[in-house]
């Protein structure tokens, strides 16, 4: 019934009318999903100045649903849009700048737009404040900033601030280290997907801090990450394999995830991987190379 209503008034140029109905076409609410459409309606209504609309026609633009991806496209949405306010705009308008996507990489450009947004309450705009903070980007290095901003977007149940407040409570960065803490803010992560999270709650799980060791509980958070891509994680569940924590040993699966690790970039893999092939046969290891290839093939899904 909403769709009924909103596309009459689209069709009669409202613009929130028009922003709403690209909103169902986008989220599938009351019509079937399709970007296409919901760039089509963005459009018309972001064409009256509707700063909503703007920024998710960047959006659009910037993760290339619905249209060709063109960076410099989404920053020209997000620039209009951010003239008008919107802290989801200056947030992702920040971003470019620190990727330098459509834009020159600029680090004080972009925090210049995550402190616009993040002081609006924007939560993955305080999330990439704290990260400027704590890496010393745009800004002086400083860790009790960090963490102020973290802790704020994480309140917010923003999974990439809990995971990395988390963090900032095992290495006892501007906080007393506490793995119990840490535990805490991975697991809040870690529930809504957060690959990282679930990496380093398996890392808790398998040397005891925190919690209670417990390899099998280690292995099924890797499993969770590595499925994600992560290769830290990836290569942590080849290393479970090849030592027999938490799963039954199995040479051929460790070698086919350190493998898979190694070639998502993680180094560590490629010795470990080097070492666990020395225990192999010949028709062992192409069996995990074989292993590997296929799980790639389905993006590290349904890989054990």
């Amino acid at each position: 019934e909403a769709v009924k209503w909103f596309r009459l008034a689209a069709a009669q140029g409202h613009a929130s009318a028009q922003f709403n109905l690209g909103a169902m076409y986008y989220e599938g609410k009351g019509v079937t999903r399709a970007y296409t459409e919901a760039v089509k309606w963005f459009r018309l209504a972001a064409a009256q100045g509707h700063a909503s609309a703007q920024s998710n026609l960047g959006a659009m633009y910037e993760n290339g649903r619905g249209v060709t991806r063109d960076d410099v496209e989404a920053v020209k949405w997000y620039r209009l849009a951010t003239a008008q306010g919107d802290p989801i705009a200056q947030s992702n308008f920040g971003a470019m700048y620190h990727q330098g996507r459509g834009v020159t990489r600029d680090s004080a450009e972009a925090m210049k737009w995550f402190r616009l947004a993040a002081a609006k309450g924007n939560a993955l705009a305080q999330t990439n404040l704290g990260v400027m903070y704590r890496d010393g980007q745009g800004v002086a290095q400083n860790h009790v900033e960090a963490v102020k901003w973290f802790r704020l977007a994480a309140a917010q149940g923003e999974a990439s601030a809990q995971s990395r407040l988390g963090a900032m409570y095992t290495n006892g960065w501007a906080v007393t280290q506490d793995y119990i803490e840490a535990v805490k803010w991975y697991r809040l992560a870690a529930a809504r997907g957060d690959a990282s999270a679930q990496s380093n709650l398996g890392v808790m799980y398998q040397r005891g801090q925190g919690v209670k060791q417990d390899y099998v509980e280690a292995v099924k958070w890797y499993k969770l990450a590595a499925a994600q891509g992560l290769d830290l994680a990836q290569s942590n569940l080849g290393a479970m394999y090849a030592n027999g924590w938490g799963v039954t040993q199995d040479y051929v699966r460790a070698h086919s995830w350190l493998h898979i690790a190694a070639a998502n970039g993680d180094a560590d893999a490629v010795s470990t991987r080097d070492k666990v092939s020395t225990k192999m046969t010949p028709q062992q290891i192409g069996e995990a190379q074989t292993m590997a290839q296929a799980c790639q093939a389905r993006s590290f899904r349904d890989c054990n």
